[in-house]
């Protein structure tokens, strides 16, 4: 016959488990078989009647729940897109406020730009440099500002210009301009260019609504730059 299990004070219990421990093992040791839970651990305790100590299992591992791989590899795919679509974002609007998109319509600078051509505006070069002479430029015209038109610069500010015979002098000098299908003839004008002003003319010269009819162009006026075309596919590129 094994002998009967002794009387253990409260203090015989594990390290760190505190008195509840010894109040619970005592109701254990009138009979109960069954462990209790105390502080997230399963505890064997001592049978009654029973000389031996069951023992003290460590907790039960854990099963991984079905799918946590995949939630994983998703959660990896948007932390790694993350920092591409956030750049990607910041040169949309960089973009949007440095370009713009924008339809000619009419044919004051044809032949080199025709009535639909789509056209991209460079808002950001004049922030960093110069209006220069041969810039074709998008304007807001002077007499309605919301209007805009395309011309080309001809004139920068204190230019003495001279339209005769067709031709255009600029400082004494004839002004080369490969660009024109035809010329005008009929105008002849004599005009210094005042500070902050341009001077605008249509490559399109005899149908053509620009500087000769409502004068020099105030410098706030000028939107941007054109130098590419995008539209039609046969003629994109660079403009000149």
């Amino acid at each position: 016959m094994r002998p009967s299990v002794p009387d253990r004070a409260p203090e015989a219990a594990p390290p760190g488990t505190g008195a509840a421990w010894g109040e619970r093992a005592a109701g254990a040791r009138a009979g109960s078989e069954h462990p209790m839970a105390l502080d997230g651990l399963d505890l064997g305790l001592l049978r009654a009647g029973s000389a031996e100590v069951a023992p003290w299992p460590l907790p039960a591992p854990t099963t991984p729940r079905r799918g946590a791989p995949g939630r994983r590899l998703l959660e990896g795919w948007r932390a790694a897109l993350r920092a591409p679509v956030r750049v990607l974002g910041v040169g949309l609007f960089a973009y949007l406020l440095t370009f713009n998109l924008s339809v000619v319509r009419g044919s004051s600078m044809a032949p080199g730009i025709r009535d639909g051509d789509r056209i991209l505006i460079d808002q950001l070069s004049y922030l960093l440099g110069e209006v220069e002479r041969g810039d074709i430029v998008v304007l807001r015209y002077p007499l309605d500002p919301s209007l805009d038109y395309i011309k080309r610069v001809v004139g920068l500010p204190g230019d003495e210009l001279l339209i005769a015979g067709g031709e255009v002098w600029v400082n004494g000098e004839r002004l080369r301009e490969d660009y024109l299908e035809e010329t005008d003839l009929h105008t002849r004008l004599r005009v210094v260019v005042s500070e902050g002003h341009y001077f605008v003319l249509g490559d399109n010269r005899p149908h053509s609504s620009d500087s000769r009819e409502f004068g020099e162009v105030p410098a706030e006026l000028v939107r941007g730059k054109v130098d590419v075309r995008l539209w039609p596919p046969s003629r994109a590129g660079l403009l000149r």
